[in-house]
């Protein structure tokens, strides 16, 4: 596996940190974390070979979440580079996730479904196992909204686990436990202004419940520009490399 980070931050206007997305490539295919609006044009910067994509996870419906996804349909609907594609498209999030991008598509009667290739949207619930390119995913409920599922990918050789925006659960650690990469919300360095989302201290705990072999702290707010996070990090004495995500990261999963 091999992970870009196309955002790191929030909905906040950031001038270096946009809406939260990663790029997953696997042995089996690529999957898009969460569809933020600037991460459709993020992955073209990176170039990654978008018309390609294989699957799009959604962790919840947050619009700095999916405020990509009707666009992202629109665009390789038109594009040049999508005319031959006739490999499928699968979409996944929590059940709600057709009715949500019904809605959309009708405001515009734009048909974002009728492409040149499938499009599949598979819903989950909390609990659910299922199969995401061949590989195993397993998704946990998270305390942020009603739909907020952190997902679990395990294939034959490496695993990842992602939390997506979520507020303090113990179990969230045991559901990562000793994943290759936990990938774990920060929003706030200190003194958290909401329980939905998590602190640095939050996000330690849940590391070192874990015990991953490296984290990722992601979906940061403003409040995180200028701070010496090694220092900070070092007083955690965390059980594995903890990094802090940017705009254009690479990780080998």
């Amino acid at each position: 596996m091999q992970l870009t980070v196309l955002g790191s931050g929030t909905s906040h206007p950031h001038p270096t940190r946009s809406s939260t997305s990663f790029w997953l490539e696997t042995a089996k295919g690529s999957i898009l974390l969460d569809c933020s609006a600037p991460s459709i044009h993020r992955m073209a910067q990176e170039g990654l070979p978008w018309a390609e994509l294989d699957a799009i996870w959604i962790s919840h419906f947050h619009l700095d979440h999916i405020g990509g996804l009707a666009p992202f349909l629109f665009g390789i609907k038109h594009a040049a580079q999508t005319h031959e594609r006739r490999k499928p498209l699968t979409i996944c999030g929590h059940r709600g996730l057709k009715a949500l991008f019904d809605a959309q598509d009708s405001a515009g009667t734009y048909r974002l479904l009728e492409q040149n290739f499938p499009v599949d949207i598979v819903e989950v619930v909390e609990g659910d196992a299922f199969q995401l390119l061949s590989g195993n995913a397993r998704v946990f409920k998270t305390p942020h909204k009603p739909e907020s599922l952190a997902i679990r990918l395990d294939d034959e050789e490496r695993s990842l686990c992602y939390t997506s925006d979520t507020g303090f659960d113990a179990r969230i650690g045991e559901f990562a436990a000793f994943a290759d990469l936990f990938i774990v919300e920060s929003s706030f360095v200190t003194n958290k202004a909401v329980d939905t989302h998590l602190e640095l201290a939050d996000a330690m705990e849940l590391i070192s419940i874990a015990r991953p072999k490296a984290a990722l702290l992601n979906h940061l707010y403003p409040e995180w520009d200028g701070v010496e996070f090694e220092d900070l990090a070092r007083g955690y004495s965390p059980p594995c490399e903890v990094l802090l995500a940017f705009d254009g990261m690479k990780i080998d999963v």
